[in-house]
């Protein structure tokens, strides 16, 4: 059985990641949330933090992201966001750079002390 969601995270830049997936946690406005195939249809607003990627392989991948919408209905994730970083790369020099920008991102965005802690040290565990 096929249980793998169509993620796709845009910037008015273009297309910064597009793949099937198990599972996405997002940064909601009003909290975060989890979305698998088959989930309810929403339109809900994002904060800036850490959009978690769960791919087919059970690996993880992180987007920081400053503020958004994501669309949501069984089959696709659409993620619309003013700004985003993936942290991701070749080398750990690379991976380490980008990192970088995440976390310049999301302090360029929120003044909540205790939100930029959880978010630096989502991005930290990385």
């Amino acid at each position: 059985m096929n249980d793998l969601i169509h993620l796709e995270v845009i910037t008015p830049m273009g297309m910064i990641y597009q793949d099937e997936i198990h599972s996405v946690v997002l940064p909601g406005s009003e909290g975060e949330f989890g979305v698998l195939k088959g989930h309810a249809s929403l339109i809900a607003s994002l904060k800036s933090g850490i959009i978690d990627i769960e791919k087919s392989n059970l690996d993880h991948e992180l987007i920081a992201i400053d503020s958004g919408y994501a669309r949501v209905d069984e089959f696709k994730v659409t993620v619309l966001a003013k700004g985003a970083v993936w942290i991701a790369g070749s080398t750990d020099s690379e991976i380490a750079k980008n990192l970088d920008k995440a976390k310049e991102l999301i302090k360029s965005m929120s003044s909540d002390n205790a939100a930029l802690a959880a978010t630096f040290s989502k991005l930290d565990r990385r």
